[in-house]
């Protein structure tokens, strides 16, 4: 099978013969040979196609000798484009002409007639040259795009209400250290965000962050999932394979879902934890592994120890430092961050002319209560801009769901008929409707702390 073909040339010479000539010649050897007499046309060409080698002829029949017209062209393909790679043409081997003309940006020149083989190499040459330029030209954008997003601290993470600048001032504490981290929070709030946060800013962040849903990860597949597998070891196995523990070496591994793990499966989990070691399904010799462990719930885990559905020891392993990700109905002040940063995306993504959210939509998302958090406003936003036929997003554009609920029957008997809970369970729905869900006001009416209600939430599943 033949070798494929690579790189775009360009060739501009006023003799239609010699053109025709080169590109016969040359279209055996590249992609695409594309010729034109007209050099006024460069700027149209050049902006319809990236080239990656320009021949372009020194003197054209306006300019026969001098290689002035040559000279005005070679500069204006480089202020087209400053990484262009030029071979110039000229049928008179003025050395001093090929001199300066390198020296003002041209690559390389050919003298006419040529010999096709050294107008090959020439060609070959400038084709790895330009190679080379685009990796560098890709290298200082990276490096300019990341340095922006060094210089602004939590880059990744909109928000600058009160709960999360504690958020940010915890991640800031503990990310230089190797202490394992336990966020918990609500479907939505962004756990796998402030995870990626703590290993951005952590010692490890040259290495793998390697995540893992747990909750996805059948009872069958969990060893080989998170500890690999030798070939053979079981009827898939068709090749050796490092399980995720492997893979996360001198980096972060992951763990989301933690909460939904079953018994049998966190014991595991917690020897693999203890010893630092791992060994694949089939394999007798263990693995030492160097991980930063981070881990993520929506589930009340702590309740969860008192119900045996979790291991305590698991629970002491995993939360040597704890973060509460708050919900979205607690963060007002971000609600707009969010939504702007959203319109913003999604308008440019589906080539939208949608600009911002109304007044009257900026209420209607205020007092909503977003059980669904950041990820409810995301989709939402993304099908407002998708629907909207308004350079300004309207209340009728966002889907939301009715949220109010009718009374139950148990609110609306006698209070002497009920016992503790079921009062309690009234006064907690009560002062969550009065206060649009907001956790932090709800509790503060009942006099309760915030993780108080959250227990209470879960018991009653509010």
């Amino acid at each position: 099978m033949s070798e494929q073909k690579i790189g775009k040339i360009l060739i501009i010479d006023d003799n239609e013969d010699l053109l025709k000539a080169a590109k016969i010649f040359l279209k055996r050897h590249f992609a695409q040979v594309d010729t034109e007499t007209n050099p006024d046309l460069l700027p149209i060409l050049t902006h319809n196609e990236q080239y990656d080698v320009i021949m372009l002829d020194m003197n054209f029949t306006k300019d026969v000798s001098s290689g002035q017209e040559g000279f005005y062209w070679l500069d204006r393909i480089l202020e087209l484009d400053p990484s262009a790679v030029v071979v110039l043409i000229t049928a008179y081997g003025d050395v001093n002409l090929a001199v300066r003309a390198i020296k003002e940006g041209a690559t390389d020149f050919v003298l006419k007639p040529w010999e096709n083989e050294r107008l090959l190499a020439t060609l070959n040459s400038a084709l790895k040259l330009r190679q080379k330029k685009l990796e560098v030209d890709l290298l200082k954008d990276q490096k300019q795009t990341l340095q922006a997003d060094m210089d602004r601290k939590f880059s990744e993470i909109i928000g600058q209400s009160a709960v999360m600048q504690k958020v940010y001032e915890t991640i800031e504490r503990v990310a230089s250290t190797d202490a394992n981290v336990l966020i918990l929070g609500e479907n939505g709030t962004g756990k796998e965000l402030i995870a990626r946060a703590i290993h951005r800013h952590s010692r490890r962040n040259k290495e793998a962050f390697v995540g893992v849903d747990l909750g996805s990860i059948t009872q069958s597949l969990f060893e080989s999932e998170l500890f690999g597998h030798k070939k053979g070891s079981f009827t898939d196995a068709k090749e050796d394979r490092a399980g995720r523990f492997e893979q996360a070496h001198k980096g972060t591994l992951f763990l989301d879902e933690i909460g939904n793990l079953p018994l049998p499966l966190q014991a595991k989990l917690l020897a693999a934890l203890q010893n630092r070691q791992v060994t694949r399904v089939g394999a007798n010799r263990a693995i030492d592994v160097n991980i930063r462990l981070i881990s993520a719930t929506n589930m009340p885990i702590h309740n969860m120890v008192y119900d045996n559905s979790f291991r305590q020891d698991l629970l002491y392993r995993i939360n040597t430092i704890e973060i509460q990700l708050p919900p979205l109905r607690e963060r007002d002040d971000d609600i707009m961050l969010l939504a702007n940063h959203f319109i913003a995306f999604y308008a440019k993504k589906y080539n939208k002319d949608v600009r911002k959210a109304s007044e009257p939509l900026i209420k209607r998302m205020m007092k909503y209560h977003w059980p669904g958090n950041i990820r409810e406003l995301q989709h939402s936003i993304e099908r407002a801009v998708i629907m909207s036929n308004h350079n300004v997003l309207q209340p009728e554009d966002l889907f939301l769901q009715k949220m109010q609920q009718p009374e139950s029957k148990d609110e609306s008997v006698s209070l002497e008929h009920l016992n503790i809970e079921d009062v309690e369970r009234i006064l907690i729905r009560k002062a969550l409707q009065k206060h649009n869900g907001h956790i932090t006001r709800a509790a503060e009416e009942l006099g309760l702390t915030r993780s108080s209600l959250y227990r209470r939430l879960e018991k009653y599943g509010l």
